[in-house]
């Protein structure tokens, strides 16, 4: 299992992603950390589903940029 100290390194996006990228986002709750399933963005102050446009009701404590996946690559 992934420490916190070390999921955060991974979300190392300082500050406000660019204005409407899609970005990943790594949440936190009284379980631990874990990352959403869809692309996010943030929009006006909030975080919302890049797709959906619906607020994301999560606490976000990092951000990324999406990682290029690999063909062939599991």
């Amino acid at each position: 299992m992934a420490t916190r100290e070390r999921r955060l390194a991974e979300f190392n996006g300082e500050g406000e992603p660019p204005p409407g990228m899609p970005v990943e986002v790594l949440c936190e709750d009284h379980s631990g950390t874990y990352t959403l399933p869809f692309a996010c963005r943030y929009v006006g102050g909030r975080w919302q589903n890049h797709e959906a446009g619906i607020a994301v009701e999560a606490t976000v404590i990092g951000w990324r940029l999406p990682r290029v996946k690999q063909a062939g690559v599991v």
